[in-house]
C-alpha cells in the first residue's frame, strides 16, 4: 500500500495562472507538500480534484502585515498562503516559539523589530504602560491554551527590553541583534507623524538611518522603509532602501523626480492602498458586507473593517492611485500589501487579514492595473522580490500553495473572493 505521502493528488479541467500568465495547461500534479508537474498525463491511481473550469492561482502573498496565529489562519481561509511581518515577533526565532505545534497558518516572514527613533512611530498608535493591552487580552482568551502560552511567551520575549536607537552604533547593534534573531529582512520608519495625525514625531538622523541600511547590506538582508509622503520615501531611496512599504499619499511637484528616482534605484514598492483609503477616512464596508467575507471573519474583524484610521481626511484618494499608476508605468515593481494589525484594534479599521488582500487588488484594478497584473503583484512579485523562490509560481519544484477559484479573476478580479479550495503545503484545507 502507498504511503500517504506518496499519494499523487491530481487537479484537473483547470484555468491555470501561473503567477505570471494564464497557460495553456490544465492538470497540476501534487506529491506531498510540492507541485511535480503542469499539464502532464494525470496518473491511473491519483486522487482526482476536479476542478470544473474555476481558476488556480498560486497562494496568495501579503508583503505587509503586523500579525498573529489568528491572523495567519484568518489569512489562508483567503487563500493568502504566505504573510510577511514588518515588525513583530516572527523572525525565525519567534516562529520556533509560537508555531511549532500551529496547524492551518500562513508561511510568514518577518523584519523583527524595526528601526525607530526613541518615541517614534508606531508608538502614537499603541497604548501607554507595560501592561498587555486589553485588546490583545481579549483576543488570548478566545485561543487554545498551547496558542494562548505560545502567543505571551512572544509578548514577552519582544517586550523583555525594546532596543533603544539613537546612535549610529545602537543602530549597527539593533540590526546585529535582529538578524541573531533571524529577521529576514530589515526595517527602518521615516514617519514625522503628520498623515497619521500625529505631527512632531521624533526621527532618526539621515546618518543613522544610512548605518542600519548599509549594515543589513552586509548580511545580504534588503531593507524596507515604513514612508508615507514623497518627502520621506525621498529619503529612504537616498539612503539605499531595497523597498518602500508604503506609498506616498501627497502628489507635489516633486512627484515626477521621485517616481524616476525610485526606477532607477531599482527599489519596489508595497503601497498599501488599503491603509492609505483608511487613512483618509474611508472604511471598507463594502468588503464586510460581501457574503463571501463576512461568513470567514469574527464579528470583531467585520467591526474593524467597517470602521477607518481617519487620520488624514484631507487627502485625495486620486493621488493614491496617480501615484501608483506612475510608478508602475515606470517599471517599478508592485506587491500587494496591506499593514493589517494582529488583532483587531478599534482605531486601526478598514483592515483585516486575508481579506484586504483582495480588496487591495481591487483597488490596484480601479487605479489602472490590468487583472493580471494585480495578481502578479499578490503572487511571483513578492516571491522574487524577497527571495522566496519556491512560491508564488505554479510550476513543477514550487510549494504546493495554491487557491482555486470560481469564475476568472484575470478578467473581473472580484472573482478571488469566490474560494472554492485552498491548499497549504500540499494540504486542501477545511473550508
Amino acid at each position: 500500500m502507498k504511503n500517504t505521502l506518496d499519494k499523487v493528488t491530481a487537479i484537473i479541467n483547470a484555468r491555470i495562472f501561473d503567477g505570471e500568465q494564464v497557460i495553456e495547461s490544465r492538470n497540476v500534479l501534487i506529491q506531498g507538500e510540492t507541485i511535480i508537474a503542469v499539464g502532464t498525463d494525470v496518473p491511473e491511481d491519483a486522487v482526482i480534484v476536479n476542478a470544473n473550469h474555476a481558476t488556480l492561482l498560486p497562494g496568495l502573498i501579503d508583503a505587509h502585515v503586523h500579525t498573529s496565529i489568528g491572523g495567519l489562519r484568518d489569512a489562508v481561509k483567503f487563500g493568502v498562503t504566505t504573510e510577511l511581518e514588518m515588525n513583530g515577533d516572527f523572525t525565525e526565532r519567534g516562529r520556533a516559539i509560537q508555531l511549532k505545534n500551529v496547524k492551518g497558518a500562513a508561511d510568514v516572514r518577518s523584519a523583527g523589530t524595526a528601526i525607530t527613533a526613541p518615541g517614534g512611530h508606531p508608538d502614537e498608535l499603541l497604548p501607554d504602560g507595560d501592561e498587555i493591552p486589553e485588546f490583545v487580552l481579549k483576543e488570548l482568551e478566545k485561543l487554545s491554551k498551547e496558542d494562548r502560552e505560545a502567543m505571551l511567551a512572544a509578548y514577552a520575549h519582544d517586550h523583555e527590553e525594546v532596543p533603544q536607537v539613537t546612535t549610529v552604533e545602537e543602530a549597527i547593534k539593533h540590526v546585529h541583534t535582529q538578524v541573531e534573531n533571524g529577521a529576514d529582512y530589515i526595517k527602518i520608519m521615516i514617519e514625522e507623524g503628520t498623515v497619521m495625525g500625529a505631527p512632531g514625531l521624533p526621527v532618526l538622523s539621515d546618518e543613522i538611518l544610512k548605518a542600519a541600511v548599509e549594515e543589513a547590506h552586509k548580511f545580504d538582508k534588503i531593507v524596507i522603509a515604513h514612508v508615507l509622503t514623497a518627502r520621506s520615501s525621498q529619503t529612504a531611496i537616498a539612503l539605499g532602501v531595497d523597498g518602500l512599504g508604503h506609498l506616498f499619499i501627497d502628489r507635489p511637484e516633486l512627484t515626477p523626480d521621485l517616481v524616476q528616482a525610485i526606477a532607477d534605484s531599482g527599489a519596489f514598492v508595497t503601497p498599501c492602498l488599503v491603509l492609505n483609503s483608511s487613512i483618509l477616512g474611508n472604511p471598507a464596508s463594502d468588503l464586510a458586507n460581501d457574503p463571501r467575507v463576512h461568513s470567514k471573519l469574527s464579528p470583531e474583524w467585520i467591526d474593524i473593517l467597517n470602521s477607518s484610521f481617519n487620520t488624514f481626511p484631507q487627502g485625495d484618494m486620486e493621488n493614491s492611485f496617480k501615484n501608483v499608476m506612475d510608478l508602475h508605468r515606470a517599471g517599478v515593481d508592485i506587491l500587494v500589501g496591506t499593514d493589517v494589525s494582529p488583532v483587531p484594534v478599534p482605531n486601526l479599521g478598514g483592515l483585516a487579514h486575508g481579506a484586504s488582500v483582495h480588496h487591495e487588488m481591487q483597488l490596484l484594478v480601479q487605479a489602472g492595473f490590468t487583472p493580471i497584473e494585480a495578481l502578479q503583484s499578490a503572487t511571483s512579485k513578492p516571491a522574487r522580490r524577497f527571495g522566496l523562490h519556491d512560491r508564488g509560481r505554479i510550476a513543477a519544484g514550487s510549494r504546493a500553495d495554491l487557491i482555486l477559484v470560481n469564475g476568472d479573476p484575470t478578467s473581473h478580479i472580484s472573482d478571488t473572493l469566490s474560494i472554492e479550495s485552498v491548499w497549504l503545503r500540499g494540504v486542501q484545507q477545511q473550508s
